[in-house]
């Protein structure tokens, strides 16, 4: 009986000798830092690796994540410069560069960095305007961002960025955007219509301007042709009557040819329709002669 009462004993001792053993020893994981006290008071800040506390007098205050944190908060009620309520909520990328001063330097830091941020927007906003408000979403966001980085300095925090993730103004505001946009778009499309017209006339009128350039280039050419070919012709006319002078002056004619040339003429201009005929002198006398001859010829006595 005695010595079931020893090995109980022994396994008694030896499990508080393991747990105390197990809470002596700390291996601190990668980007974990832990904030040790001892007997109440800050002693150190364990960084990645294997660490021995002492029992009953060290503890682990905090545990802390050095990683870049994330923090989405909830929509914030703000009133503009113009006196518009709109609900505009914020997302803010953190990270922890001193465990002790987070641990120490506030109560609840992340409510703190949250009231910090409602904050400072209202009064970043306090002086913008609505149309301001809703395109200066990069100089919100780097307003925000240094006044929060200079002020989480004592808490061990640094702050990276601040994003303004919604603004959703009033609902009649929306309703009176929403009618802008849409007038702008259809003025928009108006325009680019209008713009449309006036190209295609212009290329029509163009085109007309070209077509009628060519057809009066085509009919100066088509008339310098046969004005040409009628020059040609006439030439030639001009030329064969030429040709033939020089031949008949070259054969030196008679009085007897010139006079049956002239009678040639008389007969052409009696095929006309004129009623006078001017007849020359020398042509009268040898005109009235034929018909001398002609009287002499009709008035010879018929043979029996």
């Amino acid at each position: 009986m005695d010595g079931i009462v020893a090995i109980v004993l022994w396994v008694f001792l030896g499990i508080i000798v393991i747990t105390i053993i197990a809470s002596t020893i700390r291996i601190v994981p990668q980007s974990r830092a832990y904030v040790v006290e001892r007997i109440g008071a800050y002693n150190r800040t364990c960084n990645v690796g294997l660490h021995i506390l002492i029992p009953f007098f060290d503890r682990v205050a905090n545990k802390v994540s050095l990683k870049e944190q994330v923090v989405d908060f909830a929509p914030q009620p703000v009133i503009t410069k113009d006196n518009v309520t709109m609900q505009i909520d914020t997302v803010v990328y953190y990270q922890i560069t001193d465990p002790k001063l987070f641990t120490y330097g506030v109560d609840r830091p992340i409510n703190a960095i949250e009231n910090l941020t409602a904050t400072t927007l209202r009064n970043i906003i306090g002086d913008l305007e609505l149309d301001e408000t809703l395109t200066s979403r990069d100089i919100i966001n780097s307003r925000m961002r240094s006044i929060l980085d200079e002020a989480t300095d004592p808490w061990g925090i640094k702050v990276h960025r601040v994003e303004v993730k919604n603004i959703i103004p009033p609902r009649d505001i929306q309703e009176a955007m929403e009618k802008q946009m849409r007038a702008e778009r259809e003025r928009r499309e108006a325009i680019l219509q209008a713009e449309g017209k006036k190209t295609a006339a212009i290329l029509n009128a163009e085109g007309d301007k070209e077509s009628m350039i060519l057809r009066a280039t085509a009919d100066k050419e088509a008339k310098i042709a046969i004005a040409e070919g009628e020059a040609e012709a006439l030439r030639l006319v001009y030329e064969a009557q030429a040709k033939g002078i020089t031949y008949i002056n070259q054969a030196n004619p008679d009085s007897a040819y010139v006079t049956l040339q002239g009678f040639k003429a008389l007969e052409e201009l009696s095929k006309g329709e004129a009623t006078k005929i001017i007849i020359p002198s020398e042509i009268q006398g040898i005109a009235g002669l034929a018909s001398s001859l002609k009287e002499l010829v009709t008035d010879k006595p018929k043979k029996d």
